[in-house]
C-alpha cells in the first residue's frame, strides 16, 4: 500500500508540472548580444517557426522548452543577423565570371590578368573589374594603347573598382559609336591632346553597357547563387542591393519563393524609366525575404575617379569640379515624384556639392511628410552647415572601409579644409541619431567585420595610421554593431522583424569565433562567423 501511495503522489506531481513546449531550436551557454533597446545580453534563446520565442537565461529556457536541435554555444558570442546596408550583391556574383583586377599594383599586372583570363575562357567580349590607379606607382588613368595592341578585334571593357570608370579598347569604342566628337553627358570621355584614351567616367559608360552581351538566365542565376554563397560565408543574412533591374528583382523573388535562395534582400530599384513606371505604380513589394520599396539614384560619381561633384575645384586638378550623373533638376523632379508614393529615395552623393543638392531636394519634397526614412548613400564629403539637414529624419548610409581605403590620397583630392567634413561618421550619427553601415562590395571586401574594424579603429589592417584616421569620427563598438543590425533594419522599415534578438523577430543570428565586443581592437577585423542562421536554419 505504501508503494501505491508513492506512485499516486508521483503521478499527481507530474500532472501538475507544466509540460515543456516543443520548439525547433534551443541555444544555451551563449553570450548573446541582443541589440535590443537596452543593448542587453542573454545566455539562451529558443526558436520556433523561424522566429525567436524566448530570450533569457539557460535555466529558464531548459525548464520551459524542448527541442530536437540544441546548440551548446560554450560561451561563444552571438549577434543578430548582420545586414550590409549598401552593397552590389548581384554585381558581386557577376564578377565571379569576369577578370578579377582587385589589388593589382600596376597596369602591367592588369594586362597580365586580362591575358591569363582570356587564354582560359576565350570570351567574345572581355569584361573585368577592380583596378584602381591610386594603388599603382603611377597614379594616373591608364590608356587603351596596350589593350589595342593585344586585342585589336575583341572588345575589352575593364571597370574601375568603384564602378565609375571604364577603360575600353578601340574595338569597344567603335561598337559603341564613341568618337572624338561624342558629347559626354553626366560624366567625361577622357582625352589627351584631343585623342581618345579609352577612359570613360560615369555617364558615357552607359554606351559601353549597351554593347556588353546580355547574360542568359542560367548565368544570372549562377551569379546570384555565387553572391549568396560569398555573403553568407561572411556572416551576412540581409543585403541591401543598391540598384537592381526589374528582371533581377523578379529572378531573386522566384528563387526565394522556391527555396533556392535563402538570404534576405532589400532591393533598391535602379533609376531607369521602365523600372520607375512599374514599381512606383505597383507599390511596395514585400515578402519575408524580399523588400522592394526604394529607388536608387546616382547623384554624382566617385572621388577616386574625380567624378564626385565639389563646390570648388579639386585640389589636385585645376578647374575640375566632377560631374553630376543625374542632373540637379532631374534629382529635384524625382524627389517630388517619389515623395508622392510610399517609396524611399536613396541617393548616391559623394562630393560636398552633390550632398547639398540631394539634401535640399529631400527637404523640399518631404515637407509635411513624416517617417519617410530617405537615405543619402555614402554622404562622403559634407560641408559643415549641411550636416544639419540630417536632423530632419534623413538617414546617412555610410561605408567605413571607404575611409580606410581612401585615407592615403583623399586629402590630395579635396584639400585639408574639406577633410573636416569627410568620412564624418560620428558627426552624422550625432545629427541623424543613427547610421546604417555597409561595404559597397565589390568596391570593398564583403566582410562586415572589416566594416566594424574600420568604423571603430579607423586604421588599415597594418595598423596605420597610429591613433586612427580622423579618430574623432570613430564609432564605438556598440554603435558599429547597431549600424550593421538594428539601425540598418530601421533604415529598411524592418526594425520590427529583424535587427535584434528579441521575441517575435526572425531568427537570424551569427555565432562568432571570438567576442567582437571585448577582444583587442586589432583582432575585430579577423573575427570569423562560425555559424550563420536565417529563420533558425543553419546556412553554412
Amino acid at each position: 500500500m505504501k508503494h501505491l501511495y508513492i506512485t499516486f503522489f508521483t503521478l499527481l506531481i507530474i500532472s501538475c508540472t507544466p509540460s515543456k513546449k516543443q520548439v525547433d531550436l534551443i541555444v544555451i551557454n551563449a553570450n548573446v548580444y541582443t541589440v535590443d533597446d537596452a543593448f542587453s545580453t542573454a545566455e539562451a534563446f529558443a526558436v520556433k517557426d523561424g522566429k525567436f520565442v524566448f530570450v533569457g537565461a539557460n535555466e529558464e529556457v531548459q525548464k520551459l522548452y524542448e527541442a530536437k536541435d540544441k546548440i551548446d554555444a560554450k560561451g561563444k558570442a552571438i549577434v543578430p543577423g548582420l545586414i550590409d546596408a549598401h552593397c552590389h550583391f548581384y554585381r558581386l556574383g557577376e564578377n565571379q565570371q569576369a577578370v578579377d583586377l582587385v589589388a593589382t599594383t600596376s597596369f602591367t599586372e592588369v594586362l597580365d590578368r586580362v591575358q591569363d583570363f582570356q587564354l582560359k575562357n576565350k570570351k567574345e567580349f572581355i569584361y573585368g573589374r577592380g583596378w584602381d590607379q591610386n594603388d599603382w606607382e603611377i597614379k594616373e588613368f591608364p590608356t587603351k594603347k596596350e589593350v589595342d595592341e593585344l586585342y585589336p578585334d575583341t572588345p575589352v571593357a575593364i571597370e574601375r573598382i568603384d564602378g565609375h570608370a571604364y577603360l575600353v579598347n578601340q574595338k569597344a569604342l567603335d561598337l559603341a559609336g564613341i568618337t572624338k566628337e561624342t558629347v559626354a553627358v553626366g560624366g567625361e570621355i577622357v582625352k589627351i591632346d584631343g585623342e581618345l584614351t579609352g577612359v570613360l567616367v560615369d555617364g558615357p559608360m552607359g554606351m559601353i553597357d549597351a554593347i556588353i552581351p546580355k547574360p542568359s538566365q542560367k548565368t544570372m542565376i549562377a551569379a546570384l547563387k555565387d553572391a549568396e554563397r560569398i555573403s553568407i560565408a561572411n556572416g551576412l543574412t540581409t543585403v541591401n542591393d543598391a540598384g537592381l533591374s526589374r528582371e533581377i528583382i523578379e529572378l531573386i523573388d522566384s528563387l526565394q519563393q522556391v527555396g533556392e535562395m535563402k538570404i534576405r534582400v532589400y532591393a533598391m530599384v535602379a533609376n531607369y524609366p521602365e523600372n520607375l513606371e512599374y514599381y512606383l505604380n505597383k507599390g511596395i513589394l514585400k515578402t519575408d525575404r524580399l523588400n522592394v520599396r526604394s529607388v536608387k539614384v546616382y547623384g554624382d560619381g566617385a572621388l577616386g575617379s574625380r567624378g564626385a561633384v565639389m563646390r570648388t575645384p579639386y585640389s589636385d586638378k585645376a578647374n575640375h569640379f566632377g560631374a553630376m550623373v543625374t542632373p540637379v533638376d532631374e534629382i529635384e523632379r524625382l524627389a517630388y515624384r517619389i515623395a508622392d508614393t510610399d517609396y524611399q529615395m536613396n541617393t548616391h552623393a559623394i562630393g560636398d556639392s552633390a550632398n547639398i543638392v540631394v539634401l535640399r531636394a529631400y527637404k523640399n519634397a518631404l515637407k509635411g511628410k513624416k517617417d519617410r526614412r530617405w537615405k543619402v548613400e555614402h554622404a562622403q564629403i559634407v560641408s559643415a552647415p549641411d550636416f544639419e539637414y540630417f536632423e530632419d529624419g534623413i538617414i546617412p548610409s555610410v561605408q567605413p572601409t571607404h575611409a580606410t581605403s581612401d585615407m592615403y590620397w583623399a586629402e590630395d583630392r579635396v584639400g585639408a579644409e574639406r577633410m573636416h567634413g569627410a568620412y564624418a561618421f560620428k558627426t552624422l550619427l550625432n545629427k541623424a541619431g543613427m547610421v546604417a553601415l555597409g561595404t559597397d562590395f565589390p568596391v570593398e571586401q564583403v566582410s562586415p567585420f572589416l566594416t566594424f574594424y574600420a568604423a571603430v579603429a579607423r586604421k588599415d589592417l597594418k595598423g596605420y595610421p597610429d591613433g586612427g584616421f580622423q579618430i574623432n569620427e570613430a564609432l564605438t563598438r556598440e554603435e558599429a554593431l547597431k549600424g550593421m543590425t538594428i539601425w540598418a533594419a530601421y533604415s529598411n522599415f524592418e526594425e520590427d522583424e529583424k535587427g535584434s534578438i528579441e521575441i517575435g523577430k526572425m531568427a537570424d543570428f551569427v555565432i562568432l569565433d571570438k567576442d567582437i565586443m571585448t577582444i583587442p581592437e586589432e583582432e575585430t577585423a579577423k573575427v570569423i562567423p562560425q555559424e550563420v542562421y536565417i529563420s533558425g536554419e543553419k546556412m553554412n
